[in-house]
């Protein structure tokens, strides 16, 4: 049951819309946003995935060597101890790379569909040793004291999940990885829930457990404790798979909505919606059956790496929620919901 009303002008950026940050690197996708307002304009943060313009019989990629700057690694489409069947990720022997690698770059709209880059505002790029394969899917959470930015940091040694603070998007306090690998997806709660702060977040287990939303809460943002897992996978279903949080969960008279994504074995992402207690946001009160947006235009189905409609970025006005959304992980689009509409597909839950 797909509710959304996407933009007509759909899709709004492409990876043509943005320059290269270095010569001989082809932008290859534009990827899930986080949304935030500031000096009067809607703001995307986009993630921009590059990689070298590619030679025939050879396939290269980017990495960040620490201090030095971007390293291009190449292999032979012959090697045998060669993998790419999956056009994300490359396996060579027993170590894995990412066939692109990532940063953060600023556009801004003052009519939400048109995105322009700003020059006073520069990208950000990963940084150290535990950013060295880029940094993906920042979410932006605004609280009184500015912005607070969760994202993914990627490198050979594990994924997990960074944390920087900014007040005017030029300078940037990095606290470092707040959640430790295999974690990514976090988003945190715009205030704080009888004294303390929350987020939602997404470890991994290739064995017991699964890619489940767990809620974790803590005193100053940086360490975090009481973690509970509050949403698991469900077989059969649309989230069969994997679950992860979408942007901050929004506040309802309801409950705490959150809209998250979920996807099936075929790797098929939609989009649902959990309802928390506003008290006690480890308490699941709804959650959707069915999803509430699926992949069903050319421009989702079909890209980088089809089937896909995915976000982490939002801005709320009233009943009408606006996300912005990669779509096929190619190209960024934008679709309108009501809460009211949403509230009322959900289907109660004692357990999730």
């Amino acid at each position: 049951m797909d509710i959304a009303k996407r933009f007509k002008e759909n899709p709004i950026m492409s990876p043509k819309d943005i320059k290269p940050s270095n010569e001989g690197l082809v932008i290859e996708c534009l990827l899930n946003p986080g949304v935030f307002i500031y000096k009067g304009k809607i703001w995307l943060l986009l993630r921009v995935a590059e990689r070298p313009v590619q030679k025939e019989g050879k396939v290269s990629f980017p990495v960040l060597e620490d201090g030095k700057g971007i390293k291009i690694i190449s292999f032979d489409k012959n090697d045998p101890d060669f993998d790419f069947s999956d056009p994300r990720v490359i396996k060579y022997k027993e170590d894995y790379f990412l066939t692109t690698m990532s940063h953060l770059r600023l556009v801004s709209s003052l009519n939400g569909v048109d995105f322009k880059e700003e020059n006073e505002f520069p990208p950000i790029y990963g940084e150290g040793k535990s950013e060295a394969y880029g940094i993906e899917d920042c979410r932006v959470a605004a609280f009184e004291d500015g912005f607070h930015l969760t994202y993914t940091k990627v490198s050979g040694t594990g994924v997990g999940v960074g944390y920087i603070q900014t007040n005017n998007w030029k300078e940037y306090n990095r606290k470092g990885m707040i959640f430790s690998p295999h974690n990514k997806d976090c988003a945190l709660f715009e205030e704080k829930i009888n004294g303390k702060y929350y987020a939602l977040h997404r470890p991994s287990s290739p064995d017991l457990g699964g890619n489940y939303i767990w809620l974790a809460e803590s005193e100053d943002l940086v360490h975090w404790g009481n973690h509970i897992c509050i949403a698991v996978t469900r077989p059969g279903k649309w989230d069969s798979a994997r679950i992860g949080a979408g942007a901050s969960p929004i506040k309802t008279p309801k409950g705490w909505l959150e809209i998250y994504h979920g996807a099936n074995s075929e790797n098929r992402y939609c989009l649902g919606a959990l309802l928390f207690d506003l008290q006690d946001p480890s308490k699941v009160i709804a959650r959707s059956e069915e999803p509430i947006m699926e992949p069903i235009m050319d421009y989702e189905k079909t890209g980088f790496f089809g089937n896909v409609v995915f976000t982490n970025g939002h801005i709320v006005n009233g009943d009408t929620i606006t996300i912005y959304y990669g779509a096929s992980d190619e190209v960024i689009c934008g679709a309108t919901f009501s809460i009211k509409q949403i509230l009322e597909t959900l289907t109660n839950k004692q357990e999730s």
